[in-house]
């Protein structure tokens, strides 16, 4: 395990009080000894004293090198479970960037309890993607009943890897999610490369999709196709080029604010959260309405159901995207009550997958099949077919807004995921540093800022969601891999909460068929999904080169 440069060697350990005396009376100090000395101090008393120099000689060496293998087997069981090597701490960078720039934040003991974790995840899963996705999942489906069956899958198959998640946060309950287990199953390099694919990939590409779907919302309403009755003849009115500068403007007016104020950014969220929650609300009034009302726009059934598995792949990572976040408390398990992991995954996780499949419901109870299959603003088209052109604004409006709460929070994070990176030596220097005056992480949000330009530049909602699908799913896989690799490796391990093993192994099949099966369909994008997955390997080779370089100099320096 490598030593930074100013750390201590492992075995070092403090001089014994008599030798401290003697250095206090003035005699001569005894020498300091290590862990290793006392290891070998058996092996000592066997060996006979030299009578010739080269017998002397020889004598040293053979303990020196008994001294080292000692220290080496203490120092490797002493790291084996030092699962805190080369981590980023994805939900909390630490503060040394913050003091040393004299900016000041406010700490709390507080632990996390299962109100306030529940709001958490359900907060993070409904988003902009429930507004959007569904069109999406419908025309990949072919049919109602093949829609609702796949959210209701996609629900439960989130619902399993959440569980398995739980199972880790409750054995393993330090901060980090899904890095922090990996290190623990395979080592610091996977952990790396998730890290790695997290700032890159992830984040940006999160908030690439979150963009578009809010400058598609907007450009129905600035070119007037918000009261076309032809979804498809709306978008064909929108210029491509048009969405995504309206979501690249969304982009850049979020990262102003957060970098003049981190307080307008966290104030802002409640605000835009109050407009989510009223958008999913009034989905599911309208649904009612019509239900009382006696009226059906959409036939539910299975008739012309679509018989290609790629298009059931595609909806379900589009469905899978929407339900993303379901591991967000996973994060923070060291701050939760002991305990109330499980009870928060598996609660929110329940409540989610009602509200989203109600949502669908809601959705065909309103609108034809046809318009939902064309639409990719299923909501503005919700809107307009509950309350006419006024009903289409203000569904757009509030799903906007949604949307920019969404991305809101999402690059609050990405730009304190950069600043730990850059704290633990995983970016450069200058991306740990806040503002002396804002006290905000600006490189931060510069570099995540401009990640999900080149995302929102080159791709657009379907694509992104792939790519994206396949960058999560693989993790999701290798951390549900881990969990049962520490199963059989550390049967022994404290788990407060087992999962069925069924339950890992169901999660971890469908998100290998998954992701094969993405591979066949749209091969260029699971390509570069898998190139941004394992792209952390080189920055991680060249960051372990100068540790060992450090390592030596320092060992140099002290001998």
């Amino acid at each position: 395990m490598a030593l930074a440069a100013d750390e201590a060697p492992s075995s070092q350990v403090e001089p014994l009080a008599e030798e401290r005396e003697a250095e206090g009376d003035g005699t001569p100090s005894l020498p300091v000894r290590s862990s290793a000395d006392y290891h070998s101090d058996q092996d000592d008393d066997d060996l006979a004293l030299p009578t010739t120099q080269e017998e002397g000689e020889q004598l040293l060496t053979e303990k020196q090198q008994r001294r080292s293998r000692a220290s080496s087997t203490a120092s490797s069981v002493a790291g084996a479970f030092d699962f805190g090597q080369r981590l980023i701490h994805l939900a909390h960078s630490s503060d040394e960037a913050r003091y040393s720039n004299g900016a000041r934040m406010k700490q709390t003991d507080e632990p996390i309890g299962i109100v306030a974790g529940v709001a958490l995840i359900v907060g993070m899963q409904i988003g902009s993607g429930i507004f959007s996705s569904p069109g999406v999942v419908a025309k990949e489906t072919g049919s109602v009943g093949s829609a609702l069956l796949l959210w209701t899958g996609a629900g439960f198959l989130s619902w399993a890897g959440a569980s398995s998640f739980a199972e880790l946060g409750s054995a393993l309950p330090m901060n980090g999610g899904a890095q922090a287990y990996l290190s623990a199953a395979f080592g610091p390099l996977p952990a790396y490369c998730f890290s790695f694919t997290a700032v890159t990939a992830l984040k940006p590409g999160s908030q690439a999709i979150i963009s578009i779907i809010c400058g598609e919302y907007l450009c129905r309403l600035f070119y007037h196709t918000a009261f076309s009755p032809d979804p498809k003849e709306a978008a064909r009115g929108v210029p491509t080029f048009a969405i995504k500068l309206t979501a690249i403007v969304s982009l850049v007016l979020i990262s102003g604010m957060q970098m003049w104020s981190s307080k307008a950014g966290t104030r802002a969220q409640l605000v835009l959260t109050v407009f989510k929650v009223l958008a999913i609300v009034l989905v599911f009034v309208g649904g009612l309405v019509f239900l009382g009302l006696g009226k059906q726009a959409s036939v539910f059934g299975f008739a012309g159901s679509a018989q290609r598995p790629e298009g059931y792949a595609l909806a379900l990572f589009s469905a899978l995207w929407t339900f993303d976040g379901w591991d967000q408390c996973n994060y923070v398990s060291k701050d939760c009550k002991p305990g109330t992991l499980p009870i928060i995954i598996n609660s929110s996780l329940a409540t989610v997958m009602v509200l989203f499949v109600c949502a669908n419901i809601s959705y065909f109870l309103v609108l034809p099949f046809n318009i939902a299959t064309a639409s990719s603003t299923i909501g503005l088209d919700f809107g307009r077919a509950i309350a006419g052109p006024l009903g289409g604004v203000i569904f757009a409006l509030i799903v906007s807004v949604s949307c920019i709460g969404a991305l809101n929070g999402s690059l609050y994070t990405s730009s304190r995921l950069i600043v730990a990176a850059g704290e633990q030596g995983f970016l450069p220097k200058l991306f740990a540093n806040y503002n002396l005056r804002q006290s905000t992480p600006i490189n931060g949000i510069l570099l995540s800022s401009a990640l999900s330009f080149v995302f929102i530049l080159f791709g657009d909602f379907a694509h992104l969601t792939l790519f994206y699908g396949v960058c999560a799913w693989t993790w999701n896989l290798l951390v549900v891999l881990g969990l049962l690799a520490l199963r059989v490796r550390e049967p022994s391990l404290k788990r407060p909460y087992r999962t069925w093993l069924s339950t890992p192994i169901l999660f971890a099949s469908t998100a290998l068929f998954l992701i094969v099966l993405s591979c066949f369909s749209k091969p260029w994008e699971s390509l570069a999904a898998f190139v941004f997955c394992v792209a952390g390997a080189v920055p991680y080779y060249f960051q372990t080169r100068n540790q060992n370089n450090d390592h030596e100099n320092a060992v140099l320096e002290m001998t």
